[in-house]
């Protein structure tokens, strides 16, 4: 997978793309050399879904910690 195609990747898509690989491994028929070559790339695809979700937390823990915490309501009477 090059650059271009990683930045271009979304989660979804790379999770899909690994749900396939699992699918194909698991299936049995293929040859080492191509098993080697899926684990290869589901190593990279778990890799760049993990930098993924560290940015979502990092992005949702930004968001939460800059709620002002509640306003009470003034006393008008």
């Amino acid at each position: 997978m090059s650059e271009e195609q990683k930045k271009e990747t979304t989660f979804e898509q790379s999770l899909a793309r690994l749900e396939r690989i699992v699918a194909e491994m698991e299936g049995g028929t293929l040859p080492l050399d191509d098993m080697m070559k899926r684990f290869e790339e589901g190593r990279t695809l778990v890799a760049e879904c993990t930098k993924q979700l560290e940015g979502i937390r990092q992005r949702i823990e930004k968001v939460t910690s800059a709620v002002p915490p509640a306003v009470e309501p003034m006393n008008i009477l």
